[in-house]
């Protein structure tokens, strides 16, 4: 997007409501918060070696002059996060200030309230308040936005903006924010009702007080336990944030030990701490040692970085000390951390049954952990989608203004070295929901995981 087209964007978005957003950062301090990412992400990502550094370098110019005139924080921001995006990472992000994102709507509409979701490819409602659930019928789809078919608006006004590491759920994440802009901005829209019959509205972004939505909001906890048919249990791990998790389920152990098939649904799960999942998959398995992910990091020695600009790759052949300097230099030298398995030293019960693992897009960082350690546990079968395909560790640092970004430091591997990351962990079975089983409460991964637990 050439800068005349994406501040034309910009004024579209924020004509009528710029007064409401905060205009506090100098020019300086714009360049300044630009260059800390630039370098911040030079120095640490762990993924720079995927990135065409001609294209960031020449970027991160072009912006030195664009950031500059940027009419308030927001549009600040949104630069940053534009540039963010570039490196196509789930682990390394911008975030607004609470003064800016204070002022952004994404569901709210005054009078209205929608939710949307990408659901076979297409911008769903699926969620509305409950006094338009006639008006605008769930499982309406949206196939145009100010003018645009939606796949155009999307892809020209909402992905250039999203940081991912996966094409599947980079294209989740622009359905489920493609209206999130400033309070008073307005969006003409076209829906097809599923019915096919079309209507258009004006919606702008306005407080909504109607708190009741349609359907309500399912009440999660950190760990749902129930029985299913045929002896198998049923145990959701929806968080690993949180190791009351953990406390949770040993309550429900003794209950749970009745279980001749289990079925555990990481689909809503986030991640968190590696080590919470661990301690709940030790009691799911025989084994005495756990394999978790292998990790690196990027090791930075600046002296074998200047021997290395004089360092060809023909220099390197059984030559370690050559070898440092020719990968410091290009910015490929790692840090193999040391790797050895999990010792398990649990003494009580286990429970080893036929299971199977449901997972899905919201499967992300340590729920995606979780799965490598239980890659070989030949009693275990994944059922759903692929996973979110991002996990790692990354370094937090302040931006003028009071936002802050977050740029990945750590890749993790299977213990063979097999990459998932930017991937997804895939299912052993892949079942999608689809338009119509949204439509009609219907769990498709569950059933599949019913009938595969039915002979077993």
């Amino acid at each position: 997007m050439s800068k005349s087209s994406f501040f034309a964007v910009l004024l579209c978005l924020t004509q009528t409501v710029s007064a409401q957003m905060p205009n506090t950062i100098s020019k300086a301090d714009k360049v300044y918060g630009l260059s800390r990412f630039w370098q911040e992400t030079n120095y640490n990502f762990i993924y720079l070696d995927k990135v065409d550094r001609d294209m960031w370098d020449k970027e991160y110019k072009k912006l030195i002059i664009e950031v500059q005139d940027t009419p308030d924080d927001y549009a600040y921001y949104r630069l940053l996060q534009q540039f963010c995006a570039l490196l196509k990472d789930g682990h390394t992000n911008v975030y607004f200030p609470d003064t800016v994102q204070k002022n952004l709507y994404n569901t709210y509409f005054g009078e209205y309230r929608l939710f949307m979701s990408n659901i076979d490819g297409k911008a769903i409602v699926t969620r509305v308040n409950a006094s338009k659930k006639d008006e605008i019928p769930i499982g309406s789809e949206v196939v145009a936005v100010n003018g645009q078919t939606t796949s155009d608006y999307l892809a020209e006004k909402v992905v250039l903006y999203i940081s991912s590491s996966t094409d599947y759920i980079l294209a989740d994440r622009a359905v489920q924010m493609m209206f999130q802009a400033p309070i008073g901005t307005s969006f003409d829209i076209t829906i097809k009702q599923p019915d096919g019959v079309r209507k258009t509205l004006k919606l702008t972004h306005a407080e909504t007080l109607e708190k009741e939505v349609y359907p309500p909001f399912e009440q999660w906890g950190l760990l749902q336990f129930k029985w299913m048919e045929n002896g198998a249990a049923y145990l959701a791990l929806n968080s690993f944030d949180n190791p009351k998790i953990d406390t949770l389920f040993l309550e429900i152990l003794p209950e749970l030990y009745k279980a001749k098939k289990l079925i555990v649904d990481l689909r809503n799960n986030g991640g968190g701490s590696t080590g919470v999942g661990r301690i709940i998959l030790e009691y799911l398995t025989n084994d005495t040692l756990l394999y978790g992910s292998r990790q690196q990091s990027r090791l930075h020695i600046p002296s074998f970085k200047a021997w290395g600009m004089w360092t060809a790759e023909t220099d390197t052949a059984g030559n370690a000390w050559a070898t440092q300097e020719y990968l410091s230099y290009r910015d490929r030298f790692y840090h193999q951390f040391p790797y050895a398995p999990d010792t398990v030293r649990l003494q009580e019960k286990r429970l080893v049954v036929p299971t199977v693992l449901l997972i899905g897009h919201e499967t992300a960082s340590a729920a995606e952990d979780f799965l490598i350690y239980a890659d070989n546990q030949k009693h275990m079968f994944k059922i759903g989608e692929e996973t979110y395909g991002s996990t790692g560790q990354p370094i937090m640092f302040k931006l003028p203004g009071g936002g802050s970004a977050r740029i990945c430091t750590k890749k993790d591997t299977y213990p063979d070295g097999r990459e998932f990351v930017g991937y997804g962990i895939q299912p052993d079975l892949v079942v999608r929901k689809s338009l119509a089983d949204y439509m009609n409460d219907h769990d498709p991964a569950l059933e599949a995981a019913l009938n595969y637990l039915k002979d077993k």
